[in-house]
C-alpha cells in the first residue's frame, strides 16, 4: 500500500519533564548536507520543504570526544539505512519483475 509522502512534527510537555519534540520525515523531497562553518563548528543537517533537522556539536562550541562519538553513531546508522534501503529497492524491485502482465488475446494452452 503507497502512502502520500509527509512531515510530521509533535511535541509532548509534561509536568515536571523537559519538552519533547519529534520530527517524522518520510518524503522523497528530503535534502540532507554536512559541512564545516566559518567558526570551525561542523554541522549535519536533514530537511524537507516543511522541517529542518541541525546536529552540531555540544552547545555548538569545540569538537569534543562526545560530539565525536555521536557523529560515529550518525555514520553508523546512516550506513544502515542504505544497506537496509539497497536491499528492500533490490527485492521489490526483484518481485515486481515475476509478475507478468496478461498479454491481451492470449489464450491458455
Amino acid at each position: 500500500m503507497a502512502h502520500s509522502p509527509y512531515t510530521h512534527v509533535s511535541m509532548s510537555i509534561d509536568p515536571g519533564r523537559r519538552p519533547r519534540i519529534g520530527v517524522s520525515l518520510y518524503t522523497p523531497v528530503l535534502r540532507a548536507g554536512a559541512r564545516v562553518l566559518e567558526s570551525g563548528r561542523p554541522f549535519l543537517s536533514l530537511e524537507s520543504d516543511e522541517a529542518n533537522v541541525t546536529v552540531s556539536t555540544t552547545g555548538a562550541g569545540p569538537v569534543t570526544s562526545k560530539d565525536v562519538e555521536v557523529a560515529r553513531q550518525i555514520f553508523n546508522a546512516a550506513a544502515r539505512y542504505l544497506a537496509d534501503c539497497e536491499r528492500l529497492h533490490a527485492d521489490q524491485s526483484a518481485d515486481s519483475d515475476q509478475i507478468t502482465p496478461s498479454v491481451v488475446g492470449e489464450t491458455a494452452a
